[in-house]
C-alpha cells in the first residue's frame, strides 16, 4: 500500500516521503501467495468486488510497465485458477454470471487430462481461466527500484514511528522511535497489522488485528503445475521457475511470526494431498506473515474526520495484493480531489473507529 500509494501521489508532483520499521514490504506484502484475486470472490461484501475488479484489470500493464523501467519482472502471469469440491459451487456460478466471468465446471476425467500431477481424490472443478498470480518479493523490489528514480520520493527503511504530530486539531506529522519529527500536510497510515497501534495514540481504536499465515515452498521443474489449484481452503501456485507456493494456515495468535513444526506438518499433507509428486520434491522455504484482518475485509480508505490531515489505506485482511492498486487509486482520488473509481464510503473511517 504505501509503495503504490507513494508512486501514485509522486506521479502528481508531491513531494512523498515513506517510512518503514523494517525493511520496505517486508511484513505481509511479502509473505504472501500473490493471487490477483480473493480465494473465493463470491463470498465477499460487494466492496470488496469493486476493489478487486479494478486491480485485476490494472496488474498486467503495471507488470510491463514495471518490467521495462526497472529491469525487474515482477511476473504477472494468468495462470488462471481451479477450485476443487466446493461447497457453494452454485453460489460460486451465480457469481460469475453475474460478474460476466469466464467460471467453467469441469469433471474429474478432464481436470486429470489438464492436469495429470493432481491428485485423484476429487470428484468435480470449477475452473476460471482469466485468474493471474504476481511474484509478490519481485514485485515490491520494482516498485522499490522506481520510485528511487524519483526525486520528490524517499525512502526510508529502518525509521519507525512511534506517534503522530497533532497541532490545532489535525495531524502535521510524525515522529520517530529517535525522537526525530518529520512534518507533512498529510500522513498516510499504511502499516497494516500494526495501523492500530499507532490509532490508539490518538485515542482511536481501529478494528485490525494481526492474522498469522504460515507458508511454504517447493522447487520443481518448471512445468510442473500450469496453473493454480484451491481445495479445502489450502492453495498451490506456480511460478514462472518452477517453485510451487503452498499456503496457507489461518492463526489468530497476536503479534508472534514464528513458523512452526505443526503448520509445516500441516502445509505439507495438504500439498501432498493436492500434488503427491511433491512427497519426493524438498521444502526450500517456511516462513510467517501478519494479515491486517479487519472486519469483512473490508478496508479502511480516507481520512479519519477525527484528525483532519490524516489519512487510513489499511485493513486489507487477506486481499491486500489484489486490492493494492484500487486501493492506493481511491486514495489518490479522494486526497486530491479526483473524481473516485468507485463509491468511497463502504471504506471510509467515518462511522467505523472507536475509542480506545
Amino acid at each position: 500500500m504505501g509503495l503504490l500509494a507513494a508512486r501514485l501521489l509522486a506521479q502528481q508532483g508531491l513531494k512523498v516521503e515513506l517510512l518503514d520499521s523494517g525493511g520496505l514490504g517486508a511484513e505481509a506484502s511479502w509473505a504472501g501467495g500473490g493471487i490477483v484475486s480473493p480465494l473465493y470472490p463470491w463470498r465477499y461484501a460487494a466492496p470488496v468486488g469493486e476493489l478487486a475488479r479494478w486491480s485485476q484489470g490494472y496488474y498486467p500493464q503495471l507488470g510491463t510497465d514495471l518490467s521495462s523501467s526497472t529491469g525487474i519482472d515482477p511476473e504477472v502471469q494468468k495462470t488462471g485458477l481451479y477450485w476443487l469440491d466446493l461447497e457453494d459451487e452454485a453460489r460460486a456460478l451465480a457469481w460469475a454470471r453475474t460478474e460476466e466471468r469466464p467460471l467453467v465446471c469441469l469433471p474429474r476425467s478432464e481436470v486429470l487430462e489438464r492436469l495429470p500431477m493432481l491428485g485423484a481424490d476429487f470428484a468435480r472443478a470449477l475452473y476460471l481461466s482469466d485468474l493471474a498470480n504476481v511474484r509478490n518479493p519481485r514485485l515490491l523490489r520494482a516498485l522499490q527500484r522506481l520510485l528511487l528514480q524519483y526525486d520528490n520520493v524517499s525512502l526510508l527503511p529502518g525509521f519507525r514511528v512511534e506517534s503522530l504530530l497533532v497541532g490545532r486539531g489535525r495531524v502535521s506529522g510524525v515522529r520517530t522511535a529517535s525522537g526525530e519529527e518529520h512534518a507533512a500536510d498529510a500522513v498516510v497510515l499504511t502499516a497494516g497489522a500494526w495501523s492500530g497501534q499507532l490509532l490508539a495514540t490518538l485515542g482511536l481504536d481501529l478494528p485490525v488485528e494481526p492474522v498469522k499465515g504460515q507458508m511454504i515452498l517447493y522447487k520443481c521443474a518448471e512445468d510442473f503445475l500450469p496453473a493454480m489449484v484451491l481445495a479445502k481452503g489450502r492453495y498451490a501456485i506456480p511460478r514462472k521457475d518452477g517453485h510451487i507456493l503452498v499456503g496457507s494456515t489461518l492463526e489468530h495468535v497476536g503479534f508472534d511470526k514464528t513458523p512452526t513444526a505443526e503448520a509445516l506438518a500441516s502445509l505439507k499433507a495438504s500439498a501432498e494431498a493436492l500434488l503427491p509428486a511433491l512427497a519426493e520434491a524438498e521444502v526450500v522455504g517456511h516462513w510467517a506473515g501478519l494479515r491486517p484482518g479487519s472486519p469483512d475485509g473490508v478496508p479502511f480508505i480516507g481520512e479519519v474526520p477525527q484528525y483532519p490531515g490524516l489519512w487510513l489505506n489499511c485493513g486489507h485482511y487477506r486481499n491486500g495484493l489484489v486490492l493494492a492498486p484500487a486501493s492506493c487509486e481511491l486514495l489518490k482520488n479522494l486526497m486530491l480531489g479526483e473524481t473516485p473509481i468507485v463509491d468511497p464510503m463502504p471504506y471510509s473511517p467515518a462511522g467505523r473507529l472507536g475509542p480506545a
